[in-house]
């Protein structure tokens, strides 16, 4: 099946994870996606485990894309953008609001240019405010939108920082959605638009339906109720940790069934939802003895016969062999070539036909594509060859 985005042109002026895991994910459903970076290179080039210009984190966030290097301080390097900007359809930055303005290649300029661009600026704090000035990565942003907050450490009461850039992920997971819809609209009106998403709005709203359910009504709220999630936390086996949930009342009888202590489910302490949100630690005194007499692989079978939704707690390096991971290939190898070999990467989890999801495309070298790009955007040798001279382009082709 020919992927959904096919033939749509993204150009790619964004760097580290909000924008790029964005453009990863047009990129995976058929779009082609050229990363403009900087002669030293996208920020996560250097960032974790990796071999020549290659890294574990630039690669999940740059597969099947095409790499350009290019100056944007110099003015050649500068046309360069503009004469590409031309004729995409999309295009994706994440630097701080009014700086490619004063470059000459914000919204205004190149919309003149190209009527059907569907632009998109990402920022940490929104286009202006009090906070529009401040550097904004995904700790920040955590902090700020209350994800700190609620999260919490249990032994202490401190807030924590996800060690997962959690807001970066959400807000590319909104910037693809947000350029499909633009792109949609473009079929409808025939012209593009400006697409706007701060970091900060985007993990707000991701936190509005649990994590801040206390907050919502305003006149004459009624009495506030338990953090979401503050009983969820893992219990422990004979040989390693699970995770349940049981929000329904059949869940929790099941749970106090296949623990041995079917009389619980009975207790007028935990006959509700909220009861058992309240009264979670008394849940926790009765059941976590019982759980830790039992093994894994006799308590999960036990307890999914009995109706209860559970997983074994998997370590990092046992996702990847997790029978369900295996059977559902969410992961594939791709060879990225001489120098790094094979990697491992996940297919795009949206799957657009039957049968198995096409094999991601590999990560880009710096400036692998200068030349092939350029040319394709009618920019011929000559010039290109005066273009990496000037330092405005760095040519990383094979042939260079």
């Amino acid at each position: 099946m020919k992927l959904p985005l096919k033939g749509v042109k993204v150009l790619d002026l964004s760097a580290f994870l909000s924008g790029p895991l964005a453009t990863a994910t047009l990129a995976e459903q058929g779009a082609d996606v050229i990363k403009v970076e900087t002669p030293g290179g996208d920020g996560t080039r250097s960032i974790g485990p990796g071999k020549t210009d290659l890294t574990a984190m630039f690669i999940a966030a740059n597969r099947g894309k095409r790499s350009i290097a290019v100056d944007l301080k110099n003015a050649a390097g500068r046309e360069v953008v503009v004469e590409i900007a031309r004729r995409v359809d999309v295009l994706v930055e994440n630097m701080r609001p009014g700086v490619l303005g004063r470059l000459g290649l914000g919204y205004g300029t190149l919309s003149a240019l190209n009527p059907r661009l569907v632009y998109l600026s990402i920022t940490g704090f929104g286009q202006d405010g009090p906070d529009v000035a401040t550097k904004a990565y995904d700790g920040v942003i955590q902090a700020t939108a209350g994800v700190s907050a609620a999260h919490r450490d249990p032994r202490t009461g401190d807030p924590t920082v996800l060690s997962t850039a959690v807001c970066d992920k959400l807000t590319a997971l909104t910037a693809s959605q947000a350029v499909c819809s633009a792109l949609f609209a473009r079929e409808r009106t025939g012209r593009g638009t400006h697409v706007r998403l701060a970091m900060l709005d985007a993990a707000v709203s991701f936190q509005w339906s649990d994590a801040m359910y206390n907050h919502v009504f305003v006149d004459e709220p009624p009495p506030p109720g338990p953090a979401f999630g503050a009983t969820l936390k893992p219990w422990r086996a004979r040989d390693g940790w699970f995770v349940t949930n049981m929000p329904q009342f059949e869940e929790f009888a099941g749970m106090c069934k296949g623990l041995g202590r079917p009389e619980l489910a009975h207790d007028p302490r935990f006959a509700t939802v909220t009861d058992r949100f309240v009264n979670a630690q008394a849940i926790r005194e009765a059941l976590e003895p019982e759980a830790a007499k039992v093994d894994l692989a006799t308590l999960i079978p036990r307890l999914r016969e009995a109706g209860v939704p559970v997983g074994a707690v998997n370590e990092l390096g046992q996702v990847i062999d997790d029978p369900q991971v295996v059977h559902n290939r969410t992961l594939a190898l791709v060879d990225q070539g001489p120098g790094v070999g094979r990697v491992r990467v996940p297919r795009g989890p949206a799957h657009f036909a039957p049968g198995e999801p096409p094999l991601p495309g590999r990560a880009p070298h710096l400036g692998e594509h200068t030349r092939e790009v350029l040319r394709e955007f009618g920019i011929d040798a000559a010039r290109i060859d005066a273009l990496a001279r000037d330092g405005a382009v760095v040519d990383g082709s094979p042939r260079a």
